[in-house]
């Protein structure tokens, strides 16, 4: 395995413009790879678990039930990655922490066709007032 695809993975994730090519290259080198998935351990992230839930309810124009939403986390590439199932439907979730940039994809439709949704993510930082004075 060549982990330093995982560099040309954040290369894509920040610039490419089409989504689905960032998906299929996770998918085609690193997804299903064993050398690949043993790196990690099941995770916990609030941040994720809110991303996946507030952008399926936009994506599908109403609230819809996230379920079987199983992170992992490798540290030593500060990657977040998993499989989530919203009411049948099909998704996934990449992340890499320390750029703070995501993608998200799930079946547009169910039962599953080839037809994916797909949303670039981007956490934002809460900075000070420009006075310098905190709100809290």
């Amino acid at each position: 395995m060549n982990f330093k695809r995982l560099q040309e993975l954040k290369q894509k994730l920040t610039n490419e413009g089409d989504l689905s090519n960032i998906w299929s290259f996770y998918m085609d080198h690193f997804a299903d790879h064993p050398e690949f998935t043993e790196l990690g351990k099941p995770a916990k992230n609030e941040y994720l678990d809110a991303i996946v839930r507030k952008t399926c309810q936009q994506i599908f124009g109403s609230k819809k039930k996230v379920t079987n939403f199983f992170l992992i986390y490798i540290p030593k590439f500060q990657l977040f990655h998993g499989p989530f199932q919203v009411e049948g439907r099909i998704g996934g979730v990449i992340y890499f922490e320390n750029i703070k940039i995501g993608l998200l994809a799930v079946s547009a439709d169910f039962p599953p066709t080839d037809a994916v949704k797909y949303s670039r993510f981007t956490e934002i930082m809460q900075l000070s007032s420009p006075d310098g004075n905190e709100l809290n």
